[in-house]
């Protein structure tokens, strides 16, 4: 039967941002088959159970960090602003992430959920809103994300969702002087 005790499933599956953070969507895909067992459907859930779509994200996520982004090595110029005022002018690959570029630069930016869209840590405040204008507009899920950021403002995006192209050359983004995290005070990410 595809029923399930509300007890052992609530306890059996982490937190919707835990899972999205730690788990990963293949593990957490592989839980629910396991636990729901196959052809349930994961949107379905079991009387007194817990909607085991709620765990997954809605908008497919841009890909983790670390990829060869730009085989021919083209690169726009983009200036992160830190928390104390001082810029960092970096030449960024097209098609990275403003996360992952300020990573591989060891640009203080925090991005505690590794890029996956499940927190607002790596919010960015871009500085022209002409080059505002040219990004992609942010999504239902980015927005959401965004509402819990600290300043948030007018041109706010998340660094993780901002792919460099070449109409960005010239991006100056600053970094807010906090941000909104449960991570411990003190813990600074480090790429992996």
């Amino acid at each position: 039967s595809a029923e399930v005790a509300a007890a052992p499933l609530s306890s059996a599956l982490p937190s919707p941002a835990a899972a999205a953070s730690s788990v990963g969507l293949r593990a957490l895909s592989s839980l629910a088959s396991r636990l729901l067992g196959e052809g349930t459907g994961l949107g379905k859930a079991p009387r007194g159970g817990l909607a085991l779509a709620r765990c997954l994200p809605r908008t497919q996520v841009r890909p983790h960090m670390h990829h060869n982004h730009n085989p021919d090595g083209e690169t726009i110029k983009v200036t992160f602003i830190d928390k104390d005022g001082d810029e960092h002018d970096i030449e960024a690959p097209v098609g990275a992430n403003l996360l992952e570029i300020a990573h591989m630069n060891d640009v203080e930016l925090e991005g505690a959920c590794e890029g996956s869209l499940a927190c607002s840590t790596c919010h960015l405040i871009v500085e022209d809103e002409d080059h505002y204008d040219l990004m992609e507009e942010p999504d239902d899920d980015e927005n959401d994300m965004l509402d819990l950021a600290f300043g948030l403002t007018e041109t706010s995006r998340l660094g993780c969702q901002v792919i460099c192209k070449p109409e960005l050359d010239g991006l100056r983004v600053r970094i807010p002087s906090a941000t909104r995290n449960m991570a411990v005070d003190g813990f600074v990410p480090k790429p992996h």
